[in-house]
């Protein structure tokens, strides 16, 4: 685009308004055709191009890899495939192309550096969901390219990351139910097992002791293994039960209603529930759960940006950008009369 070549400049020279020329550029009607190839022909004339064109003239594009773990995908059409989706379309707007690379938990293990990486495919690499400490510390010495963490962090390392804010949602969705007139409330969810679900303990946590309630162990269940991100079947239910639980996640909140429902309870007439994530496979529940949003759409596209900024040679310091969601309100709780 010539520098300096405006609408207003064409339109100036001709004696017709800017709006006149704007729709003869865009093939608009409401002109005529012949002032319609006057404007057109003093707009190449004086060089001008339309800000889009010029814009994506000029814009870089790159490869970027996004590298993820068989885990998250084998059972289910997943969370993750979804957000995988935002993030290829984020790329395309900003005219880059993806290249996904899945991680298998033997190569993982055995910190096989990505395939992506070794063969120099990429610019950038996105590591979407949590992937052990461990690799990620052979990624960060061994790959030359800007990485960004996509829907966890790792507190043992320094990156850029972007994660939703779990400690608000669950401390929101919490809050929820005790508007909904509960005070005897549980958690679901292995607690240290990943940062997220820790963070969505801890938010649990600040509004039970800002209502005065104080944690009952035997209320705060495992919904997997430590080291694992499979939830459980079924998950073990206390001898007594609470009138709602906190569920760190939409897939975990459906275990705890099939638990429940084997054990003769309905859902949400004895026990309510809320979740975190709003996503759920379709046929894994027959109850719509309550739940606190993630904006992926949001998150895919702050991820992009950092990495286009970072493969330009923005060199800043590591950040953490944390995206709120917000509450979904359906099904799986009863309002309590007092």
């Amino acid at each position: 685009m010539a520098k300096g070549v405006r609408m207003s400049d064409i339109a100036q020279r001709l004696g017709v308004s800017t709006v006149t020329v704007s729709k003869a550029l865009a093939d608009q009607k409401g002109v005529s055709e012949e002032m319609r190839e006057r404007i057109k022909a003093l707009a190449e004339e004086m060089g001008y191009k339309a800000p889009v064109s010029a814009r994506q003239e000029t814009k870089k594009s790159y490869n970027i890899g996004v590298l993820m773990g068989e885990i998250y995908v084998e059972k289910y059409a997943t969370f993750y495939w979804e957000f995988y989706q935002k993030i290829i379309t984020c790329a395309s707007q900003e005219n880059c192309y993806v290249i996904l690379e899945m991680l298998d938990g033997a190569r993982e293990k055995d910190l096989e550096e990505p395939k992506l990486v070794q063969k120099d495919k990429i610019d950038g690499l996105i590591v979407l969901g949590s992937v052990r400490t461990e690799y990620l510390q052979m990624l960060k010495k061994k790959c030359r390219m800007p990485v960004v963490y996509m829907d966890f962090y790792d507190k043992q390392l320094q990156g850029d990351s972007v994660i939703s804010n779990s400690f608000y949602g669950a401390y929101c969705m919490t809050n929820y139910l005790f508007q909904m007139g509960h005070e005897k409330i549980g958690f679901v969810g292995t607690v240290l097992s990943t940062e997220s679900i820790t963070d969505r303990y801890l938010g649990y946590l600040k509004s039970l002791m800002e209502h005065g309630v104080q944690v009952r162990e035997d209320w705060v269940l495992k919904d997997r293994e430590e080291s694992s991100v499979y939830c459980f079947d079924r998950i073990p239910l206390p001898e007594e039960l609470p009138t709602a639980f906190v569920c760190n996640s939409d897939l975990t909140a459906s275990r705890m209603v099939k638990s429940l429902q084997e054990a003769g309870y309905r859902v949400p007439e004895d026990v309510s529930l809320v979740g975190y994530d709003d996503w759920l496979h379709p046929g894994l529940c027959d109850v719509p759960i309550t739940t606190y949003s993630v904006n992926m759409n949001r998150m895919a596209q702050i991820g992009i940006d950092i990495l286009v900024r970072r493969i330009g040679g923005d060199d800043g310091r590591y950040n953490m950008q944390i995206v709120e969601g917000e509450p979904v309100i359906r099904e799986s709780v009863q309002r309590l009369k007092k």
